[in-house]
């Protein structure tokens, strides 16, 4: 029997490069997104992850915005590399892995199944759902958003509904919407991927990949989960005509030094004290598998 795990990807820069919500501003020639969002994660008026969907309900530029402008944001956003593939390797199977995929976003659906139409069955995204007037076709409300807790309550459903135990729960995420989550997966003893270099990310994050191929992921899920090493996940690649050319593992120490309180430096230390070690800044790079 095929043990049986649950793999739950973010949209927006972790299967992506682009934000939704700055492809849809631009699209519509709307400025200042950034500077709304920053506002709106001052005032902790919404969740994180949330703020489009709060602009699009509320703000007066965004509430223009139809299902047809979402649609159309989708199509055009670029997406990382053999993200079908992925999905194909993982129904497939791997030893004794069973796995099932699904795409957890705080963006719109409308965009989230447009971007990955023919790679991800809509069966297989939980993303925030709008409702939208029958004749102006103007968005009237929301039924649901997956971003913060919203993603924590997604995750435990499917868990539940697959009958997935939690240790065999893997998370990918790159934002601040994805904290509550990857630190929910972290407890239930899963696996929780970072896509990021974000510092509140790594931090949480048991692994950290960086790369432009959606593929990518596959290595720490076939090392943690199936004890794989270095020379099989390459041979797997390989077979599928990938080359790994580069796989650097790199460990940063992020460090904050400050004058002492009282003022005083090395030249003020007692005779015969021992001087402070120097202190080791940025990346400390061990053997490349």
């Amino acid at each position: 029997m095929r043990r049986r795990y649950l793999l739950v990807s973010d949209f927006d820069q972790t299967l992506s490069f682009d934000d939704t919500g700055h492809v849809l501003s631009e699209r519509l020639g709307i400025a200042g997104f950034a500077e709304r969002v920053a506002g709106l994660s001052r005032l902790n008026l919404v969740q994180e992850g949330a703020e489009l969907t709060y602009l699009l309900r509320h703000d007066p530029e965004f509430r223009r915005v139809r299902r047809a402008d979402l649609a159309e944001v989708g199509r055009g956003i670029r997406l990382k590399r053999n993200i079908a593939l992925l999905v194909e390797l993982l129904r497939a199977g791997l030893d004794d892995m069973a796995f099932e995929f699904y795409v957890v976003s705080a963006a719109p659906e409308e965009v989230v199944h447009a971007a990955l139409r023919g790679l991800v069955t809509p069966e297989h995204v939980v993303a925030t759902q709008l409702d939208w007037h029958p004749v102006t076709g103007e968005m009237q409300g929301v039924r649901r958003v997956a971003a913060g807790y919203g993603k924590v309550a997604a995750v435990d459903a499917l868990r539940a509904q697959l009958g997935v135990p939690s240790e065999r729960v893997a998370y990918v995420g790159d934002g601040t919407s994805d904290l509550h989550v990857m630190l929910h997966v972290s407890r239930g003893d899963g696996l929780a991927i970072a896509a990021s270099e974000a510092r509140h990310i790594t931090q949480i994050a048991r692994r950290t990949v960086m790369s432009d191929d959606a593929l990518s992921v596959l290595i720490p899920v076939l090392e943690e989960f199936g004890g794989w090493a270095p020379p099989r996940i390459r041979a797997l690649f390989e077979r599928h005509g990938l080359l790994i050319q580069e796989w650097d593992r790199v460990r940063t120490d992020w460090l904050t030094i400050a004058p002492r309180a009282d003022g005083a430096d090395a030249a003020d230390a007692p005779e015969g004290a021992a001087a402070p070690a120097p202190a080791a800044i940025g990346p400390a790079v061990e053997p490349a598998a």
